[in-house]
């Protein structure tokens, strides 16, 4: 499992162009799950029913994970529409994004690679404006330590960007914490070292 961050959308954004009398509207937006891109695929397809074609393609998870692929040619000739789509989203770095292009027809043909390029060059516009936020992976751990410690451990959850998720206190204090899965190890060796073995660091996986 790749636990490195990657971009996603901050927020849904649009372009639009005339191709010989043709508009394309590219639609993009967050959609972290398959269903979310679908959902979002279905909304502007209400929201431009009386459009000729509305071609589209996702990137439902991490950007290189392909299993999370989808597009659709929507009516255009084969090829020239949902992959031309797809290919500008994989290739972004973007992941959990989805892009419909919604078209207008003027009733002059671009022919094949006309339409490759309208298709593929609305989506590398929309991408050019789209705003991007860092999404980190986190796992949660839970710390069993002395009441003494406490200070000591907070401090530390500071320097490895860890947030307390809950607090149980009793004869010794567990606490939940959350943290991206790359500060894991370091954290854990850390705790260790700091409290002289008494800290207990484990995951929720293994109690």
């Amino acid at each position: 499992m790749n636990n490195q961050p990657y971009l996603i959308p901050q927020q849904a954004t649009s372009f639009e162009e005339e191709i010989k009398k043709s508009v394309f509207i590219t639609h993009l937006a967050h959609t972290p799950t398959i269903e979310a891109a679908k959902a979002f695929v279905d909304e502007v397809k209400r929201k431009h029913a009386g459009a000729r074609h509305n071609c589209w393609g996702f990137v439902a998870g991490r950007p290189e994970n392909s299993m999370m692929w989808g597009f659709s040619d929507d009516g255009e000739p084969s090829g020239t529409a949902g992959k031309p789509i797809l290919a500008q989203l994989s290739g972004s770095g973007v992941g959990e994004i989805a892009a419909v292009v919604t078209r207008y027809s003027g009733g002059i043909k671009l022919g094949t690679g006309g339409l490759v390029k309208a298709y593929g060059g609305g989506v590398q516009q929309a991408l050019k404006q789209l705003q991007t936020i860092e999404k980190k992976i986190t796992t949660n751990l839970i710390v069993e330590l002395d009441y003494g410690f406490v200070p000591i451990l907070q401090s530390m959850l500071g320097q490895f960007g860890a947030q307390e998720v809950q607090a149980n206190y009793g004869a010794g204090v567990e606490l939940m914490i959350e943290i991206e899965v790359n500060q894991v190890v370091p954290f854990r060796e850390a705790v260790i070292n700091k409290s002289a073995a008494k800290a207990i660091v484990r995951s929720l996986d293994n109690n």
